[in-house]
């Protein structure tokens, strides 16, 4: 078979670069090495760890919060298999959705593990069965990443277990270490939390999700303090070891040769990602690869060789769904003789706790780094009637714009529903917006934007009018 455009790897970034080439008349196939497609963003990782947020979260207000609602509840407990299950249901309907769209677009998918005879020469060779070859004038590599896990910690899927295990845990577990301090590590701690886990995270840095505003950790740090997950900041683990009921951890101070040690029922090792490019041939048609497994792209993310583009974790950049669904967009028009644009500085970052956390633009270490002069307004959410009324009270919108033209450079919020609010601080942003225009739109009232205009007054320099 010969295609115009080949696309190797099925998640977010995969699949829609190749909706977006059959949209403009390209003949497209997609290799997935797995027996469904998604990648990891839909089969374990974006989509079954928001289902497990979610279902957690109910659970955690219904034991929490509803009696101060006026509701009682008798006997409340978790059926952890039934969430489990539920989630492998979420996880099985979305899956369903790509493989619908990939009919609808009439795009060849084929099931293996593809790798590059030539550049033009795709062999895919299935779990069993006969290899086949492909040619295609295009290449588009789309295959994601997979978890860190040193050799040390050994990591053996039972005890010593990565974000892919721990979404299949079918018992609440009693006690769960976390190696790593970041959004993974977060999001899937908060979860087992809020069902009753007694969570201790260990961080090399001095901060929790160290790549985001210093306000937002410190905001998120005691909302998790609350749940009782406990910090070991600035530490660095040194062994784990797994049995077959529990894990050892050993880990100490980094300034320090005192060794601690904690035994849990399981470790969650949660240190970040590396592009997954093992096993493509690359070194078959002279694509070299960075430390991480990243394949080096121009501003048009073409490859060193003509004709092979490479998307989303497998290039530098920030390790999200959607910033590799841009990029899939933007080599699809690109291809065809378009002239599209990203603005990397405006692709948004969430962390799906509880309160959410939500940014894009500069930080305000970033602005301080460069010697930028600007200005910085907040606004709190236990301020808001509607964040009361919902008894969502923790947090913060914080803007920062430009000292001089108003403009603003950042957003970063903490709070509930910042995930959804955080869009228009990205439309305002993409149309270069001054906080005064932001303070100036009508919000609906009671509603938790209005902490956003809030924000932006007291960034004007007027007073936010409810604080």
């Amino acid at each position: 078979m010969k295609y115009d455009v080949t696309v190797i790897g099925s998640g977010p970034g995969g699949y829609v670069a190749a909706i977006r080439c059959a949209q403009l008349g390209m003949k497209t196939a997609i290799i997935e090495k797995y027996d469904t497609l998604g990648g990891t963003c839909l089969n374990v990782g974006c989509i079954p760890s928001k289902a497990l947020l979610d279902s957690s979260e109910h659970y955690h207000n219904a034991k929490e919060k509803f009696e101060l609602h006026g509701i009682k509840l008798k006997d409340l407990k978790v059926d952890m298999k039934q969430m489990i299950k539920r989630k492998g249901e979420v996880v099985s309907q979305t899956c369903s959705g790509i493989d619908f769209l990939m009919k609808k677009n009439k795009i060849d998918v084929y099931h293996g593990h593809g790798s590059f005879k030539s550049k033009n020469e795709i062999i895919i060779t299935p779990k069993s069965g006969t290899a086949k070859l492909i040619e295609s004038e295009k290449v588009i590599i789309a295959t994601g990443s997979k978890p860190i896990c040193p050799p040390s910690f050994n990591y053996d899927k039972k005890r010593v277990i990565t974000s892919t295990e721990a979404l299949n845990i079918d018992k609440v577990p009693k006690k769960m270490v976390v190696i790593g301090g970041g959004v993974i590590g977060l999001e899937l701690g908060s979860v087992y939390a809020r069902l009753g886990t007694e969570v201790e995270v260990i961080e090399y840095m001095d901060r929790i999700i160290a790549g985001m505003d210093v306000d937002c950790s410190k905001e998120l740090r005691r909302a998790l303090k609350k749940l009782g997950v406990k910090f070991h900041l600035k530490h660095m683990v040194t062994s784990v070891k797994g049995n077959a009921n529990s894990a050892t951890i050993k880990f100490k101070k980094r300034d320090t040769e005192d060794e601690q040690e904690i035994k849990a029922d399981y470790c969650l090792v949660a240190i970040g990602r590396k592009a997954y490019t093992d096993g493509l041939g690359l070194e078959k048609v002279g694509i070299n690869t960075d430390d991480k497994g990243r394949v080096k792209v121009d501003a048009h993310l073409e490859t060193e060789v003509p004709g092979i583009f490479a998307i989303g974790d497998v290039i530098q950049g920030a390790m999200l769904a959607h910033k590799a669904e841009e990029e899939g967009v933007f080599v699809a028009e690109y291809m065809s003789g378009q002239k599209p644009h990203i603005d990397y500085n405006l692709i948004p970052g969430v962390v799906y706790t509880w309160p959410e956390v939500a940014a894009v633009g500069k930080t305000e270490q970033e602005l301080k780094e460069a010697g930028a002069n600007y200005k910085v307004g907040k606004f709190p959410f236990k301020a808001l009637g509607r964040a009361r009324a919902s008894t969502d009270t923790e947090g913060m919108v914080k803007i920062i714009a430009d000292a001089e033209t108003d403009e603003i450079l950042g957003v970063h919020m903490v709070g509930p529903r910042t995930a959804d609010m955080i869009a228009e601080a990205v439309v305002a942003m993409e149309f270069r917006a001054s906080a005064e225009d932001l303070a100036r739109m009508s919000h609906a009232h009671p509603t938790y934007t209005e902490a956003t205009k809030e924000a932006a007054l007291d960034a004007t320099g007027k007073r936010p009018l409810h604080i």
